[in-house]
């Protein structure tokens, strides 16, 4: 009898069977259950009178929080791995390194210029986003190299003390906003304060420009791992790479913050197991990453609004509360062996 091949031979079918999963959960799981034959008469238009509060609910709240949750899982995760690649560490991503920070500062800032959460910044917002996360990572790039290389001591120590201080900058930017306190602790906790579909339609052009170009720098990537020189001499035009990538990972990872607060550690997490299962090839490992990464922000999406249920936790929390023992994990691991 002919084996059967293991789950891990068919990456994008595992991967994509746990999106739909995660799909699936997201649409039917909340403070009120919707019935899946609820969700398929809705969809069909065939709800009777009686099933209008679940159509309701179904297109005003939860497709459009699905769908929120899922763009901003692949944006961290697409910049994660990025990131990973181009510094060659395990331990860098869009949190770790400040660069999610960096762009809440700028996100906030955005915000009181308009008005904190108005509906006219929502196009506005990102590209200041945008502009502070850039900035921040080539802060802390720059502050953490030494020579050509960039130890992962100093990158995380530079990370710690760069996204510090913006944070705190945040917060006393966010104790000035008389009357919008709550809404903004929840939003710098990782909880999107926006709904309906208008945030999800002025953010997907960000995610689409941000992970189209990611996934078309697999093989540079791929070509990085031997260091710049090397590189260099494989004929890679590598600090034009390098920007490119950067400018990439940071629009990625400035649009999901900037429509769903600092959210921790999916951009360590997703791509760090993707590599320990189909190895650290790029031209995979990105799209791989990508659906996984909306598949587990929705996961942890969904853990947010039942394990407190009435109340809903922000989802930047439950991802912490997982990130925070993978991440001591992941630094033991890369001192007692060449993780790359």
């Amino acid at each position: 009898m002919k084996a059967l091949p293991p789950l891990t031979a068919h990456p994008y079918r595992l991967t994509t069977a746990l999106l739909v999963i995660a799909l699936v959960l997201s649409v039917l799981v909340g403070s009120v259950f919707i019935p899946p034959i609820e969700v398929w008469r809705a969809l069909v238009g065939a709800a009777p009178a009686a099933s209008e509060a679940f159509s309701t609910i179904l297109f005003s709240l939860r497709l459009p929080r699905t769908a929120l949750m899922a763009l901003v899982g692949a944006c961290l995760a697409g910049s994660g791995t990025a990131y990973q690649g181009l510094f060659r560490n395990p331990l860098a991503d869009p949190y770790l390194i400040g660069v999610a920070s960096g762009a809440g500062l700028a996100a906030v800032l955005a915000m009181g210029v308009r008005g904190l959460f108005s509906a006219t910044s929502l196009f506005f917002v990102p590209l200041a986003a945008f502009t502070g996360g850039l900035l921040t990572v080539l802060a802390v790039y720059l502050l953490a190299r030494v020579g050509k290389t960039v130890p992962t001591t100093n990158l995380i120590l530079a990370g710690v003390a760069v996204s510090s201080f913006t944070t705190a900058l945040t917060s006393f930017l966010m104790l000035q906003a008389t009357g919008e306190l709550r809404r903004a602790l929840v939003w710098m906790l990782g909880g999107s304060t926006l709904s309906g579909w208008q945030p999800v339609l002025a953010l997907l052009p960000y995610a689409v420009v941000g992970l189209g170009a990611l996934l078309t720098s697999g093989y540079s990537l791929n070509v990085l791992q031997f260091g710049d020189e090397q590189a260099a001499q494989m004929g890679l035009p590598v600090t034009r790479v390098r920007v490119f990538v950067i400018a990439a990972a940071s629009l990625c990872a400035a649009a999901a913050v900037a429509f769903a607060g600092v959210i921790g550690f999916v951009g360590l997490i997703v791509p760090h197991l993707a590599r320990l299962v189909w190895g650290g090839d790029y031209r995979r490992l990105l799209p791989i990453s990508i659906l996984s990464g909306a598949a587990l922000l929705l996961l942890a999406d969904v853990l947010a609004r039942v394990l407190l249920a009435p109340q809903e936790l922000p989802v930047g929390v439950i991802t912490a509360l997982a990130g925070a023992p993978f991440f001591l994990w992941v630094l033991r691991r890369s001192r007692q062996q060449n993780y790359w």
